[in-house]
């Protein structure tokens, strides 16, 4: 028990968010953990305000003041607002790290029972295609930058390795498609083998995405801690909490340097609303982590084992899990009636699982970073040159008329090295036909062998261009250090 109350920013959120969120507070006051909380909204109502971020200035500033958010789950309409403001909160405050724990737990049926499924799943939150930047290059062709930085893939990496290190936990996979994204899921990976080295105890592996899901589905309990890109981490994670009952049982906790967002991974399920009916676990499990970033870790254990005791018992669940284990639905504990329980039950200890005892929760100062790593100067440092220029260009000209008009447009330094259309190679022909959609791309690089490619001789190229066709997005193409900075066509 604190002397001081916990400042802590709680968001009740929409749909069935006030009820779990209800839940996880009359819990926590009953562990004994004095919190003082400030209410703050986003969401729903705020789109329907005419906010486009769904996240208030006056949240935003309470944020500030406390550094630590509860948060029930968001709506992001539809018809109206903009960003998810669960993205948006995470991306204003750069909570990079989303921390996903995924544990067997007594008395919640899966196909896994007794196989000792206990993993952490740590994905990266800020960049990737979760950047969200998006054009549509042509009235019928969209685009999407995955941006995929140094700085953030160390920023992961590290997280996973120092969280591995507090937990006693043995080996972290890094999860990518490098074999496909060279440039981009291939610079997470070397990143995370450069790191590897600083962390002697635990073993590193690295697999490929879509076979870390083939494994989770043949063998889960295989993992321990897996660290992944934001878009792999999304959609693996879910599949994770699936393994151990569903996203009811799915907590996590988004961390920064500076500010933490505990919230569960389901949604609001609006059909559920006000009704009493849903289960409160994934967001009391997420509390949980809250209490042992702020330092109550002992208070958490108590909650913990008061959870799985409750879950043990089988006696009150609600109607989720009553329908997983073929109880009487109809007479399934409310969420109100579960979480009175789980009070009940404080101050027991499980006695078919182990009682738990995680950290999930950063610890002291961050790592120093070698000089290698990231920043001004070592990017300064690194030779470059630009050999050319890739133009996006709106046309539905053959190729085989387009290509020749374009070689003609390239001018004396430049030369048209290929077309591709969504990523192959269509000029000059490998004798194959690929659909046309209305986009090409041109690549110009420069004529003489090694020589760089000048910003007046590409905006001269683009200016030539532009009289015949609509061009719509440039991409330098730069070589640093040697090595070629961008990808060839398939079938280049």
């Amino acid at each position: 028990m604190t002397a001081q109350p916990h400042r802590i920013t709680v968001i009740p959120g929409d749909g069935v968010g006030p009820e779990v969120v209800r839940s996880a507070q009359r819990i926590i006051a009953a562990a004994g953990v004095a919190i003082d909380w400030e209410e703050a909204e986003a969401g729903a109502e705020v789109f329907r305000r005419g906010d486009t971020s769904g996240v208030p200035r006056a949240t935003r500033e309470s944020i500030e003041r406390t550094r630590v958010v509860l948060k029930g789950p968001l709506e992001t309409p539809v018809g109206f607002g903009e960003k998810s403001a669960n993205v948006t909160l995470r991306k204003l405050f750069e909570t990079y790290a989303n921390v996903r724990p995924a544990r067997e737990l007594p008395g919640v049926p899966t196909r896994y029972a007794g196989e000792g499924v206990d993993m952490i799943i740590v994905r990266e939150n800020i960049e990737d295609l979760y950047a969200g930047i998006e054009h549509m290059q042509t009235p019928d062709v969209g685009q999407c930058l995955k941006v995929i930085s140094r700085k953030g893939s160390e920023k992961i990496i590290r997280y996973a390795f120092e969280l591995a290190r507090r937990e006693g936990r043995r080996k972290v996979t890094c999860a990518t498609k490098a074999n496909i994204m060279k440039l981009t899921e291939g610079l997470f990976k070397r990143v995370f083998e450069e790191l590897a080295g600083e962390y002697p105890e635990i073993a590193p592996e690295h697999l490929i995405i879509d076979n870390v899901a083939h494994q989770m589905a043949k063998n889960p309990a295989q993992f321990d801690v897996v660290v992944t890109t934001n878009l792999n981490g999304d959609i693996i994670s879910d599949l994770a909490s699936g393994l151990v009952g569903g996203l009811g049982f799915a907590p996590s906790g988004n961390y920064g340097d500076d500010v933490a967002i505990f919230e569960a991974v389901h949604g609001s399920a609006p059909k559920y609303a006000g009704k009493d009916v849903i289960n409160p676990t994934a967001l009391i499990l997420s509390s949980l982590m809250m209490l042992r970033h702020v330092g109550e870790s002992g208070a958490a254990d108590r909650i913990e084992d008061a959870v799985l005791v409750t879950l043990e018992e089988g006696r009150a669940v609600t109607q989720d899990l009553a329908r997983q284990t073929g109880g009487d639905v109809e007479h399934a504990a409310s969420t109100t009636g579960f979480t009175d329980s789980i009070i009940a039950n404080l101050g027991k200890q499980p006695t078919t699982v182990p009682p738990r005892a995680g950290t999930e929760r950063p610890s002291g100062p961050a790592a120093p970073r070698p000089r290698w790593s990231y920043g001004p100067e070592v990017a300064a440092a690194v030779p470059r040159t630009t050999v050319g220029v890739d133009v996006f260009l709106e046309t539905w000209e053959p190729v085989a008329a387009a290509g020749p008009a374009l070689e003609a447009l390239a001018g004396d330094a430049l030369r048209l090295q290929m077309i591709s259309s969504r990523g192959t190679m269509v000029w000059p022909s490998t004798g194959l036909k690929p659909d046309a959609v209305g986009l090409l791309r041109a690549r110009y690089v420069a004529r003489a062998e090694g020589a760089a490619a000048s910003d007046a001789d590409i905006s001269a190229l683009v200016a030539r261009i532009g009289e015949r066709y609509a061009w719509t997005h440039l991409e330098k193409l730069h070589v640093f250090a040697g090595a070629d900075g961008f990808t060839k066509a398939q079938g280049q």
